[in-house]
């Protein structure tokens, strides 16, 4: 498998039902999101695309907002050596500029450090919307290409540009939906949907996705 997308969904709701305060939702799925990636390599995925903060979240209370910015920026910060000792290479993807400065420093930075490996790569879609990001690519094309524009060419200007189309999409939360997650991409992606929340969910459970993706059929329509 090459590529595995994921909207990971239901930090707020299990901490809720812990009764924790939602914050410590966030940061048991940001612990979630280190494990899955070591899951996802054993599963021979080459790149995983998580659903981290969606053009919608900014429209959340201040305070929680707040906290996340906070907690993207420690997360990075303190995982800059972690990463490169894992050698994977990190991509943000979204509207990175309504990050404040030092947010986006810090973000430069981990993408520099991991730029030189190839081999994984983990795109975390932040300030995202599928819909943001096909008018953001249309915006980008060259006015003399629009005559033989082909879906790969176009494909080239998403800012998901540099990733291969998942074949496989996960869900956590209950819900069964994309929520504007890699609409363009997402054309064939298989949809795997659980109740299980972000922060609770298994190995067991992870590598239950894997095996419905390998027991479908992909014929694309043919």
């Amino acid at each position: 498998m090459n590529c595995i997308g994921i909207i990971m969904d239901g930090n707020r709701r299990w901490a809720k039902e812990k009764n924790l305060p939602q914050f410590a939702g966030h940061e048991a799925g940001y612990q979630k999101l280190l494990e899955v990636l070591g899951w996802a390599r054993e599963a021979g995925a080459r790149n995983l695309i998580v659903y981290a903060f969606s053009t919608e979240n900014w429209n959340r209370p201040d305070e929680e907002v707040s906290y996340l910015m906070k907690l993207i920026e420690m997360v990075i910060e303190e995982r800059v050596q972690k990463i490169a000792e894992e050698k994977v290479r990190v991509r943000f993807i979204g509207e990175l500029d309504k990050f404040p400065e030092r947010v986006r420093k810090s973000m430069r930075v981990l993408e520099e450090k991991t730029a030189i490996f190839k081999e994984y790569t983990l795109g975390i879609a932040v300030s995202y919307g599928g819909k943001a990001e096909i008018i953001s690519a249309v915006k980008r094309l060259p006015q003399n290409i629009m005559q033989n524009l082909t879906e790969e060419e176009f494909s080239k200007y998403l800012w998901t540009g540099d990733f291969p189309d998942p074949e496989l999409i996960i869900r956590t939360g209950g819900q069964k939906r994309l929520s504007n997650f890699l609409l363009w991409r997402a054309a064939y992606s298989e949809l795997y949907f659980t109740d299980t929340y972000w922060p609770a969910l298994s190995k067991e459970e992870f590598l239950s996705a894997i095996k419905f993706f390998a027991g479908t059929q992909r014929n694309f329509g043919k």
